[in-house]
């Protein structure tokens, strides 16, 4: 198998939740070797094998460490020595408070490179706060922007704030990597979450900072250039949705025709784009109307074979089946310890000579603690067992039989 872009370079990994998972989780699917520190009452979502925590974990190793307890700090300070990267997503104060802070780090390998991908950073006067995505999605903008005009702000469904500081939180690693070898030196390297949210607002924040306006709900209206009808619509069937998009008067032709030029299409009040961009509302309800009839990827095959941008708003059984995913090979199926096979979303990117691969699922709690203990920083096994009874350490057997039995 093809070698991959990141492979040889370690990565003690502290990050939990979703963003530093997401940013750790791409640079394993390209060769780092991630070693996890969790707690021994780590909080999962769905199987770590394969379930949402086991898609952020996956190809990396966990290992339980207590770094309440001296010694466990001691261990870690032990794999920073051995590491090329250590990365965390708590607030600005944990790592500090734990001796690993960059200054701290870099006294025990001087090329370390620290990453901490805080909610705010490490200066300004919110830098000690904690945040999660959605508070900093309602700091941001994103919040208010979802919304119907004239409502309350509803929120995102989906924390995109997570998934912008985890791709920031990747390639930053990659940028402080290409110095250190330019160079030899390490970095630290502060992100500030809420600032990669707030970078990609788009038009909206310019439009607040040049003309000072609030923030307005889109909707789901064209952005980009004038279009009536536009927008997602009900179809038939259980919560299925169909987009569609008209921006010329030939396309609007097209899509009469493509209807049977009902009564409605005729209304005076649709005759141009400037009204029927005017009379939206009224057109909406009868283009929705129509396609509450008809399934939706018969709306979208009937409209697309007339010319009229259309597609289906997919959900999960859509992707699953999407012939375009599965032409690239999109979804990865992999093997589990236990005999089982879960299935993956894989690296979106393919390099022709390292395109990256899911080398493993997500790892059970602590099922590589006694490895990495003794692999990587040569304890015996006498040693191990000594640290597991004083708590330091916890393997999965240990943790899945205190679970049993709690």
């Amino acid at each position: 198998m093809n070698r991959r872009a990141l492979d040889g370079i370690r990565i003690l990994d502290f990050t939990w939740v979703v963003a530093g998972p997401v940013a750790t989780r791409i640079l394993a699917d390209q060769g780092a070797e991630v070693i996890k520190i969790e707690r021994r009452d780590s909080l999962d979502l769905g199987s770590r094998r394969g379930g949402f925590t086991g898609n952020l974990f996956r190809g990396k190793q966990s290992t339980v460490i207590n770094m309440s307890d001296p010694r466990g700090r001691d261990i870690a300070q032990q794999l920073v020595n051995v590491s090329d990267v250590v990365i965390d997503n708590f607030s600005a104060r944990v790592m500090r408070n734990w001796g690993m802070d960059y200054e701290s780090l870099k006294q025990i390998k001087p090329d370390i490179i620290a990453v901490s991908m805080s909610g705010f950073g490490h200066t300004g006067p919110h830098k000690d706060y904690v945040s999660y995505g959605p508070t900093l999605q309602g700091m941001s903008g994103y919040t208010l922007l979802m919304r119907h005009e004239g409502k309350e702000p509803a929120g995102w469904g989906y924390s995109y704030a997570d998934m912008s500081g985890g791709y920031s939180g990747a390639l930053a690693v990659l940028m402080a990597l290409w110095y250190r070898r330019r160079t030899g030196q390490g970095q630290f390297v502060d992100l500030s979450q809420f600032e990669t949210i707030s970078s990609v607002v788009g038009p909206s924040l310019l439009d607040m900072l040049v003309n000072k306006t609030a923030s307005a709900p889109f909707a789901n209206r064209s952005q980009e250039a004038p279009a009536a009808p536009h927008g997602v619509y009900r179809c038939a069937g259980d919560d299925r949705w169909c987009a569609i998009t008209i921006f010329t008067e030939e396309q609007w032709q097209s899509f009469c025709r493509a209807l049977g030029n009902p009564e409605w299409t005729h209304d005076a009040r649709f005759a141009t784009l400037p009204s029927r961009i005017l009379h939206q509302e009224s057109l909406d309800r009868y283009v929705e109307a129509w396609a509450t009839l008809h399934p939706a990827e018969e709306v979208m095959t009937l409209l697309q074979q007339a010319g009229v941008p259309a597609g289906i708003v997919a959900n999960a059984e859509d992707m699953d089946l999407d012939p375009q995913l599965r032409a690239r090979g999109y979804w990865a199926h992999v093997k589990t310890p236990e005999g089982e096979e879960v299935v993956l979303d894989g690296p979106p990117i393919k390099c022709s000579v390292t395109p990256g691969y899911i080398a493993a699922p997500g790892p059970l709690l602590g099922e590589h603690t006694e490895s990495v203990l003794h692999h990587l920083l040569g304890y015996s096994v006498a040693d191990i067992e000594k640290l597991k009874a004083d708590r330091v350490v916890a393997s999965n057997a240990e943790i899945m039989a205190e679970r049993q039995t709690s």
